[in-house]
C-alpha cells in the first residue's frame, strides 16, 4: 500500500471533522435577525447588578461590558433565537455588544 493511500483516510476523517466542528463553534450572528434602530432602557435587572453586554449573542460568549439597571443604549439590531429571547445588538459610549432582549425595554 502506498503512503497517498495509507494517508487518505485519515485526511478524509480529518476533513470531515473540521466541517462539523466549525459549524459548531461559529458564533450564532448569522441567525435570522431584524433592524430596530431605536433607543431602549435597560430593566429587569437588579438595582445592586448589571447587565454583561457580550462579544456575540449567547449567553456563554466573552463578556465586553457592563451596563447599570435604567442605562439608556441605542438598539441597532436583534436576531431571533428559536426557543428563547432574541438577542440585541447594543450601544452605550464605547461599550458595543449583545444583550438578552428580556432586559431591555422601548423609550
Amino acid at each position: 500500500m502506498s503512503l497517498s493511500s495509507r494517508l487518505t483516510l485519515p485526511a478524509v476523517i480529518g476533513g470531515i471533522f473540521l466541517v462539523f466542528a466549525s459549524g459548531i463553534f461559529a458564533p450564532p450572528a448569522q441567525a435570522r435577525g431584524y433592524t430596530v434602530e431605536t433607543s431602549a432602557q435597560v430593566t429587569g435587572v437588579a438595582s445592586w447588578d448589571h447587565l454583561n453586554v457580550r462579544r456575540w449573542p449567547a449567553h456563554y460568549s466573552a463578556q465586553v461590558g457592563q451596563l447599570r439597571p435604567w442605562t439608556s443604549v441605542w438598539v441597532e439590531r436583534c436576531i431571533e433565537v428559536d426557543n428563547s429571547s432574541d438577542w440585541c445588538l447594543v450601544q452605550r459610549g464605547p461599550t458595543r455588544g449583545w444583550v438578552n432582549s428580556r432586559y431591555l425595554s422601548p423609550r
